[in-house]
């Protein structure tokens, strides 16, 4: 009877080998369609969840899948589970960005620890698992009411009207070899008295911590904004005389990570465009002039546990004004 029992044993282990040995090829060429789907410099992204429902303004069940496009629906708001980290996101090998795609229509930044692609990896291991550090890093920023770092919206009535009242919203990424970038175009975007149409267009590339943001409101409007949140650090302003381009910045303790964590964050703006710089409640603003052209403005976070990251403020502000001298020359950072 053993002379039987062995061959066939043998021939179980041979076919176990075999099955582990699939299932790892498979595996393997699941990373690799994952890595080659991304340009291998920068990336963009938009994932959100299939094969569950809605539950009031509450997407249950499903499972997270990447999309080229995406028009919101209607019943989707802040924590509707329902987009993976809450929006787009972007990033290179030095900063990734996201974006709630809801009424708040702020912008985060996810500090990175390493110089590699993160994002397709981000949230997968649970919603709000990016808040805890990680090997690659983690959420740093804390948005609360207000635009968060480079986020848009109307300065009115002294406040900053975010995106509550939009007829439409649809996004899609865009993954070159040269930038990644995500569209959105709100339709019939209300705020006070006036109803327009904005698109957006947030673009990164492989070098540098910047973002390069391009709005184009269908009609002219008075407000229109971006701005830095306000964390306790005092604001850094830079402006020269004869020159196109100017910025705001901060650099300090303020991020999530701990109470001495150090972050500068930094939009430069085109002073042909600005109407004002002013101080509002949650934000340190940049008002545009009213215009139906192209707004142009550039922002980033720089951390101090990035990779070869920037650990001082000194080092901050020559790094910006080292990026505001290229705007000056060359009139755009890309």
């Amino acid at each position: 009877m053993k002379k039987y029992i062995i061959p066939v044993l043998a021939a179980f282990a041979i076919i176990s080998c075999n099955d582990r040995k699939k299932e790892k090829e498979a595996a393997s060429e699941t990373e690799k369609v994952t890595e080659s789907s991304i340009s291998s410099e920068t990336y963009a992204e938009i994932s959100v969840k299939e094969g569950g429902k809605w539950v009031g303004r509450e997407y249950e069940g499903g499972e997270f899948k990447n999309v080229d496009s995406l028009t919101v629906p209607e019943n989707h708001t802040d924590h509707s589970w329902f987009i993976r980290y809450e929006g787009p996101g972007w990033e290179n090998k030095n900063v990734g960005y996201r974006l709630y795609l809801d009424w708040r229509n702020a912008i985060d930044i996810f500090g990175k620890k390493v110089d590699t692609l993160v994002l397709p990896y981000v949230g997968q291991d649970g919603f709000d698992s990016y808040h805890e550090e990680a090997d690659w890093g983690l959420d740093i920023l804390k948005a609360g009411k207000s635009m968060g770092i480079g986020g848009y919206g109307r300065y009115m009535n002294d406040t900053v009207a975010h995106f509550r009242d939009v007829g439409n919203t649809m996004a899609t990424v865009i993954n070159t070899e040269s930038r990644s970038s995500v569209e959105i175009f709100y339709e019939d975007w209300t705020t006070g008295k006036d109803t327009i149409d904005l698109e957006a267009k947030l673009s990164i590339f492989p070098e540098g911590r910047y973002t390069k943001a391009e709005l184009t409101p269908s009609a002219e409007i008075d407000g229109i904004t971006t701005g830095i949140v306000k964390h306790g650090p005092q604001l850094i302003k830079k402006q020269s005389e004869n020159v196109n381009w100017a910025y705001i910045a901060t650099y300090g303790a303020q991020t999530l990570v701990n109470e001495d964590d150090k972050l500068g964050m930094a939009v430069f703006y085109n002073t042909d465009e600005l109407d004002k710089q002013i101080e509002g409640t949650d934000d340190h603003l940049v008002v545009f002039k009213p215009t139906t052209e192209t707004i142009t403005y550039y922002f980033l976070g720089a951390w101090e546990q990035e990779k070869d990251g920037i650990t001082s403020e000194e080092e901050f502000v020559s790094h910006l004004d080292q990026l505001l001298q290229e705007l000056n020359s060359n009139n755009n950072l890309n």
